[in-house]
């Protein structure tokens, strides 16, 4: 959910529960107002009519008094303003708890009007006896309903006492219902408060200690958070992910620098045996062809070797060769210290040639070769023996190495597949077998290429596996041009 979204949300619900709330509130206050304002109209209705009453009998008497026009008017105002009260009763009548007590004060308000009436026109018809009679009834039916006025007062009040302690109740509850609506509002105001900015301040909070971590180098992330869904999220998403890709091609341009280093490395020692090498070639040549006149076949034979081997070694090492070429250059390796060991020696070779058009860095085989020789049977007075395997399946040429020398310790094992310096003294060629199998981790672009299988006493087999493509192509990472 965004930011947006959660204002436009949660906000207008927050406010909206609060209109209801009050709303309410007002609503059940009015209702109990109205009720209230009801009963003590009917109170002030009973005292009033009580009072037109008592002003009615007055201006009858000083009509009979003095029957003038000024009497007679004071008279029709005080009788129409009884009659509206006494209408005002008769509607509140169908409303009131004790209806029926109001309508018999209804009715006594009709039988006062009447006598009053009566009294009136004997009194113009100039009657003073008759009139006088229907006064002095009259006044006997005014004092009734001050009585009733006075009971109906008291029984209102008798009435919505329990009402009233009612109301009174409801009032308690009403406030301290207000009392925990607000303090619950109050609440979830300042948790929505709470949740919001932190939903925005936790994010920018981790984004600022990240880019501090950053800017420290730390670029590997030190914990797996989950994202939040809104913007902030996603921004720490595409931050986290630059992170990671800024790693990778630092990673990248590592291993690529580390492959400089080693190709440099390699021809550097190579460069330390390449003394005039020209010079040494035609040298060799020269002696080879002194050898072949002077009838030294083998040792003619031998120089060449020799001569080819130095070639091969003084090669561009950055570049691949063919597996062919490389047991090529193990042949003549073996022409060499087969002439040092003589029959103390085997090389036994099971190739399938399918597998001899593959490429692999120079130089792989041959220093192997040698620290099989130099670590594993070169003590040995007889039957020794180095199998050279190399077999072709559809994802991988398999190469293996194999001697039946003094093997090797465990330690020793672990540390040429950690390809840690020190394993070995590394002589003749200078290139290390730390070095080979870097290089080919490096050429291929992948990891666990090398496995060594030893036992002290009963040789070493070191083997290969060189991915291959169903195209029939090999995998390779392709090589760096350093200009």
């Amino acid at each position: 959910m965004t930011i947006r979204t959660k204002l436009l949300i949660f906000i207008p619900l927050l406010v909206l529960l609060i209109n209801l709330v009050t709303f309410f509130l007002f609503q059940s206050g009015k209702m109990v107002q109205q009720s209230y304002n009801q009963m003590i109209d009917r109170i002030l209705l009973y005292n009033q009519s009580s009072k037109i009453v008592d002003n009615n009998l007055s201006t009858l008497y000083s009509y009979l008094l003095n029957p003038d026009d000024s009497n007679k008017e004071r008279y029709d105002h005080s009788r129409v303003e009884l009659q509206d009260l006494r209408l005002l009763l008769q509607e509140k009548s169908n409303v009131s708890i004790s209806s029926s007590t109001i309508t018999s004060y209804v009715h006594l308000l009709d039988t006062f009007l009447e006598q009053q009436q009566d009294a009136f026109t004997a009194a113009s018809a100039e009657r003073s006896k008759v009139s006088l009679t229907q006064y002095e009834n009259a006044e006997r039916t005014a004092s009734f309903i001050q009585e009733d006025s006075k009971q109906l007062v008291e029984l209102e009040l008798n009435i919505y006492e329990p009402v009233y302690e009612q109301i009174q109740a409801e009032n308690k509850r009403m406030y301290l219902l207000g009392a925990a609506v607000f303090i619950t509002n109050t609440l979830l105001s300042i948790l929505l408060a709470i949740w919001i900015s932190r939903s925005i301040t936790g994010p920018v909070s981790s984004l600022v200690s990240r880019a501090k971590q950053i800017s420290k180098g730390h670029l590997k992330q030190s914990s797996n958070e989950l994202q939040a869904k809104d913007e902030l999220g996603v921004l720490s998403g595409a931050f986290e992910q630059m992170s990671s890709d800024l790693l990778e091609l630092m990673e990248r341009d590592k291993e690529s620098l580390e492959k400089d280093r080693l190709v440099k490395e390699l021809e550097l020692q190579a460069l330390q045996s390449q003394i005039n090498p020209h010079f040494l070639f035609n040298t060799l040549n020269v002696l080879s062809k002194l050898a072949l006149i002077e009838g030294a076949e083998k040792t003619s034979d031998l120089i060449i070797s020799m001569s080819n081997l130095l070639r091969y070694n003084l090669r561009n090492l950055e570049h691949a060769v063919t597996l062919r070429d490389e047991v090529a250059h193990v042949d003549e390796y073996f022409t060499i210290q087969q002439a040092r060991f003589r029959e103390r020696i085997q090389l036994v070779k099971d190739i399938d040639p399918s597998a001899l058009s593959y490429h692999i860095p120079a130089l792989t085989l041959q220093p192997i070769v040698e620290n099989a020789f130099v670590h594993g049977i070169e003590r040995m007075e007889n039957g020794a023996k180095i199998r050279l395997e190399i077999k072709h399946d559809q994802h991988h040429v398999r190469i293996s190495i194999s001697d039946n020398g003094s093997g090797m310790t465990e330690e020793i094992r672990d540390s040429l597949l950690r390809m840690e310096a020190g394993a070995f003294t590394e002589q003749s060629t200078g290139l290390g077998t730390k070095n080979v199998f870097k290089r080919l981790q490096l050429f291929y672009g992948l990891h666990g290429l090398v496995d060594i299988e030893s036992e002290r006493g009963k040789g070493t087999t070191v083997t290969i596996r060189i991915p291959v493509r169903e195209d029939g192509e090999n995998i390779h990472v392709p090589t760096v041009n350093r200009g």
